[in-house]
């Protein structure tokens, strides 16, 4: 925005969607439905893939990935199985990474994969990051009265956009300033999320996790 020269928007959507076209590119390494490199990074420039989290990070670093990005139910008990099988052989694909989680899975198998590659994925693309970086961006470029619109696809980026729409920080914490009045630069205007009709769904069965949530600028 800033090189075209506009400095207030009134309006901003955000769709914090991954492209499906890069899930269903196989040699992505972003879907556990092909064998390929594990390699995750949005941008092919970074330094940092999903093989080298799953054979360089400490067992305790990789608990704290797949629990909080993943919301992994056993993320001990995983990635103490992961280092274990590492020691062996460097875990490179998608395939031999497969057959190190499947003793692990707990209840639905695709729900249970999709939870541990989606943790990988927010890990190497630092997601959580931009998203508190996008968050303080759009605070700056709405112009008062402006229409701030989020969807996200999972509880931690759910999480993370009610707290900013309440607090004006990703972490929820209320802020004062000097005479005690508590910051509140959004006005909420969805007390709850909105969910896709039936309808909606039946067209994209993509978008049954989606919840939309909209503030407006003070």
């Amino acid at each position: 925005l800033r090189l075209d020269g506009i400095t207030q928007v009134d309006g901003i959507l955000a769709d914090l969607g991954v492209s499906s076209f890069q899930i269903n590119t196989p040699e992505r390494g972003f879907s556990f439905r092909f064998d390929a490199d594990l390699d995750m990074r949005m941008d092919k420039k970074g330094k940092k893939d999903a093989a080298s989290i799953i054979n360089k990070y400490r067992v305790e670093d990789l608990q704290a990935v797949l629990g909080r990005y993943g919301e992994v139910r056993n993320a001990k008990s995983l990635a103490q199985a992961i280092v274990e099988a590492r020691r062996n052989a460097p875990i490179k694909t998608t395939a031999k990474f497969l057959d190190i989680i499947g003793p692990w899975i707990r209840g639905d198998r695709n729900r249970y994969l999709a939870q541990v590659f989606q943790a990988l994925r927010i890990e190497v693309n630092d997601e959580m990051g931009a998203l508190e970086d996008f968050f303080k961006d759009a605070i700056d470029v709405l112009a008062p009265g402006g229409k701030l619109v989020v969807i996200s696809y999972h509880s931690l980026e759910d999480r993370m956009t009610k707290n900013f729409m309440k607090t004006g920080n990703a972490e929820g914490k209320v802020e004062k300033d000097f005479y005690g009045h508590i910051h509140r630069p959004l006005k909420v205007i969805t007390k709850k999320p909105v969910y896709p009709s039936e309808e909606e769904l039946a067209k994209n069965t993509r978008a049954r996790s989606a919840k939309l949530r909209i503030a407006e600028k003070k």
